[in-house]
């Protein structure tokens, strides 16, 4: 329905956007400002690049428990696609890409990595956050939504696809920092010599 509004009534959607909280926008600008800091190479500890994943995991679930937990059934089922979708699309995007980005470095001695810049993660927060919000419009115009497993289906599908794209990023940095751990690691000797 906002598409079709959009479409017949362009000017309905700065009606929509006028009646946004401002706490909303700063809460868009925080999330901006997270993902624009990545643009550019940094030097990461270990417990970070977990961090943001899960919190954008956990952000997207509150999206999904926010639109449909007003019916149990619809929002296990909701849930339960979230989960199958980042699932599948973490395990198919470590099968494409299962290493680190080139240029990604992982200290030991400090736990920290180096990693390139990229705009995945901005387009990744900035999709979840749109997400949220545009389904957040949807259901003020057509409650009804809420009870409706089928777009119940597709909005968590869709926050478990982006779940899911940021979860691969976080793993692949997991393993390399795993593997760097393992070729420094100590090598224990056969026997001593008599």
């Amino acid at each position: 329905m906002l598409l079709n509004l959009i479409v017949q009534q362009p000017q309905a959607l700065f009606q929509v956007i006028g009646r946004t909280p401002y706490w909303v926008w700063a809460l868009l600008a925080g999330l901006v400002w997270l993902g624009a800091s990545q643009l550019r190479d940094r030097t990461v500890g270990l417990r970070r690049t977990q961090l943001v994943p899960l919190a954008m995991a956990a952000f997207s679930v509150m999206g999904v428990l926010s639109a449909f937990g007003g019916s149990a059934a619809v929002a296990t089922q909701a849930l339960s696609a979230w989960a199958a979708a980042a699932t599948a699309t973490a395990a198919l995007a470590l099968w494409f890409q299962p290493t680190a980005p080139h240029g990604t470095l992982y200290a030991p001695s400090s736990r920290s990595f180096h990693v390139p810049g990229s705009a995945m993660p901005l387009a990744l927060i900035v999709g979840i956050f749109l997400t949220k919000y545009f389904v957040g419009i949807e259901l003020a115009m057509q409650p009804s939504l809420a009870r409706d497993a089928g777009f119940a289906l597709q909005i968590a599908g869709l926050y478990g696809m982006l779940s899911g794209l940021f979860g691969a990023r976080a793993l692949r940095l997991w393993r390399l920092a795993r593997s760097s751990a393992a070729q420094q690691a100590p090598t224990a000797w056969a026997s001593p010599s008599v």
